[in-house]
């Protein structure tokens, strides 16, 4: 597969071989999956280039950038029969070593912003035109490091960096109102020196829209996703963050995509 611009079937081939994969591996985690995988398919496919960087500080949404990688040509089909078995370089994670499109070991922890902010920075000091993209969940912004992150990037006005917030609204333990009221986060930012955009994270021109917008500093777009979307029976469920996909399960989510 060569890069090309994002169409609806290139969506819908993603998520496919996206729930092919987790099915395969029996693992769950596909509702954030399936929330966060349109952006990173415009992210790859249209807009990373050689001087770039990315982090996936949402890293239970390494299934995700792992099919982007696959939509690409970076994996392949072999890769991905891979994923979470022993000895993988595809964890369940993103790994610390052995992907090049990979810089950092990531988790649910909240430090992928302040390892992005470093980068730009860094590449800022360097000269580079490289951009740094950082994708992150709704829930991490509950940690404190991901605050400190961003205060890091507007005193820096750190304009060569863009973070893309998966607004779920979900997080392993409920939603995100329900565990620290935090919901929507696009009103916490208010009186910070960055560029804040809300928009539809399932829509493609909106995702485009959203990164080509001009910006002095740190640019944040907050995505408005559906936790398991595109399969209505994992569409806004807690269960979604946790559980695996029986057979039939599948097979049910498959027939619904190819009917869509």
């Amino acid at each position: 597969m060569t890069k090309a611009s994002v169409t609806p079937a290139t969506v819908l081939a993603a998520r496919k071989r996206l729930l092919q994969m987790h099915h395969e591996s029996g693992v769950g985690h596909i509702g954030g999956n399936l929330s966060s995988l349109d952006s990173l398919l415009v992210l790859f496919h249209e807009r990373i280039r050689h001087a770039d960087r990315f982090v996936l500080s949402k890293g239970h949404s390494a299934g995700a950038l792992y099919t982007a990688l696959w939509s690409i040509g970076r994996l392949t089909d072999a890769d991905l029969r891979t994923f979470h078995q022993d000895g993988t370089l595809l964890s369940g994670h993103p790994p610390a070593k052995g992907l090049g499109d990979v810089l950092f070991a990531t988790g649910s922890l909240g430090h992928g912003l302040s390892l992005a902010a470093g980068t730009a920075l860094a590449l800022r000091m360097k000269e580079s035109t490289g951009h740094v993209y950082c994708v992150t969940s709704d829930g991490e912004w509950q940690e404190g490091s991901t605050w400190e992150a961003l205060v890091f990037a507007c005193h820096h006005r750190l304009a060569n960096l863009t973070v893309l917030v998966d607004h779920n609204g979900l997080q392993g333990f409920g939603s995100t109102g329900e565990v620290a009221s935090m919901s929507p986060l696009w009103e916490k930012v208010r009186g910070f020196d960055a560029q804040a955009t809300v928009i539809d994270g399932h829509d493609l021109d909106a995702i485009r829209g959203a990164m080509d917008s001009a910006a002095t500093g740190p640019r944040l777009v907050f995505m408005r996703t559906v936790k398991g979307a595109g399969v209505s029976f994992l569409e806004g469920r807690m269960d979604s963050h946790y559980l695996p996909l029986t057979a039939d399960k599948y097979q049910s989510a498959v027939q619904e995509l190819d009917a869509a």
